[in-house]
């Protein structure tokens, strides 16, 4: 469900903070600069300035379910604060439409010297509701959030997953128009992410979701728009798959410096290319890299050697990835991995445990090929891209030399096993009345 009506509607959003190097110049800057303004004087700063955000608008219609990603100290959570109304902007306007429920850091919001009871009470109402709402949803909160007799007890005697139990159980419960999030699953067992998914899923259907994680998976899964955020700075905003490729881009030049490989225009579509016989990859492929060794060809064959365009799941499969070295390569590492429509990760595989004991020395200007042979696991109809990846050196230090997002697609025909992401051919399958 979606509507034109803009759920959040962000404009010209600018955050500034104070940062003073003691406390000593905090408090010169309380009392000085009025005795300058006294003997008309410009007043004197005794501090510098941080931006936060920086002209920031984006809007956010009413049903969507929309993801930010960014690196730590990239602005998310002060955007998130300054929408929830916690936070007062420097500049610029937020327009809500609807009720906000909010989960932000982890514990705000809670007295930690009240019971969990206590700020269930004290949340809820916050949020909107009356003593009798509170009451009649007691029950199903407490459910919801597992935490036993610990309901009873000071919130500053919980562990941090029990925060968060706690927390979610209050949002998931106050009826609200638009749910912010803000990394706080993270913390979380695996049961409880999963309720808390199946919550959110469901909230989709008549809900706008505002949802930052680090975990790209995650927003892949969950969103249908995402902006990437950067030093306060929306630098794209679009599908989440184009969007998060142009982030992991952002963080391998963050790492290894700038790319030294052309590369597609941001916001520009990626163009999939199907494997043929001759596949090569043209200079304006979407990619990035060091350049100092070049994936030229990627290819799904048979056993035959014959290219796969179209498969149904349960063949064996050869993934063939050509490169040639353009300068001495110590070490290379060729790697895939293969993701569905919404550029989710499904499986992959790269050469270095293989080599690790051996690794394999090329001079400049040798061509050299991967070979990963498989059977093709019975997944869900539909299409699917392969990534590949030529780095040098081991699993935890490597320089990237080309990494395209999108080297080649396929499709997947209904196999007639597949009942969710992966389908598992059944050995035997047997329905018998018990003695």
């Amino acid at each position: 469900m979606s509507s034109d009506t803009p759920a959040i509607s962000v404009r010209n959003l600018s955050k500034c903070f104070h940062i003073y190097e003691s406390p000593l110049h905090r408090l010169r800057q309380f009392v000085l600069p009025q005795f300058d303004r006294w003997l008309g004087r410009d007043p004197r700063a005794y501090f510098r300035e941080f931006w936060a955000l920086k002209d920031v608008a984006l809007e956010i219609r009413q049903g969507e379910t929309v993801g930010i990603i960014g690196r730590n100290g990239s602005g998310k959570s002060t955007l998130l604060q300054i929408i929830c109304g916690t936070l007062a902007p420097t500049g610029g306007a937020v327009e809500i439409n609807g009720r906000v429920a909010a989960l932000l850091e982890l514990g705000s919001g809670f007295n930690p010297e009240f019971t969990g009871r206590e700020n269930v009470y004290l949340n809820a109402a916050m949020l909107g509701l009356t003593t009798a709402e509170i009451d009649a949803s007691f029950a199903d909160i407490a459910a919801f959030a597992d935490i036993g007799d610990f309901i009873n007890q000071p919130v500053k005697t919980y562990s941090s997953g029990m925060y968060v139990r706690l927390a979610f159980a209050v949002i998931a419960h106050v009826r609200a128009d638009i749910l912010v999030i803000d990394e706080a699953l993270s913390v979380g067992d695996v049961f409880f992410v999963q309720k808390c998914m199946r919550f959110l899923r469901e909230f989709m259907k008549r809900g706008t979701i505002l949802f930052v994680s680090h975990d790209t998976g995650a927003v892949l899964s969950l969103c249908r728009r995402a902006f990437w955020l950067d030093q306060g700075v929306i630098k794209a905003g679009g599908a989440p798959k184009d969007i998060i490729a142009q982030y992991l881009e952002k963080q391998y030049e963050a790492q290894q410096g700038k790319s030294q490989l052309p590369a597609q225009s941001a916001g520009a579509p990626v163009t999939r290319r199907h494997a043929g016989p001759s596949f090569a990859f043209p200079p304006e492929s979407a990619g990035f890299g060091k350049g100092g060794a070049l994936i030229t060809s990627v290819v799904l064959i048979d056993e035959q050697g014959r290219p796969l365009p179209a498969l149904v799941g349960g063949e064996l499969v050869t993934m063939a990835i050509r490169c040639q070295a353009r300068q001495a390569l110590f070490s290379p590492i060729v790697g895939f991995r293969i993701n569905d429509r919404l550029g989710q990760a499904v499986f992959g595989d790269n050469t270095h445990l293989a080599y690790a004991g051996n690794p394999l020395s090329l001079a400049a200007g040798q061509t050299f090929e991967a070979r990963f042979s498989f059977i093709m696991p019975a997944l869900a109809a539909g299409e699917y891209t392969v990534t590949a990846a030529l780095a040098e050196g081991t699993q935890q230090e490597h320089v990237q030399h080309h990494w395209l997002h999108e080297a080649l697609s396929f499709r997947l025909h209904p196999c007639g096993v597949c009942a969710g992401l992966l389908g598992v051919p059944m050995t035997k399958i047997t329905l018998a009345e018990c003695p």
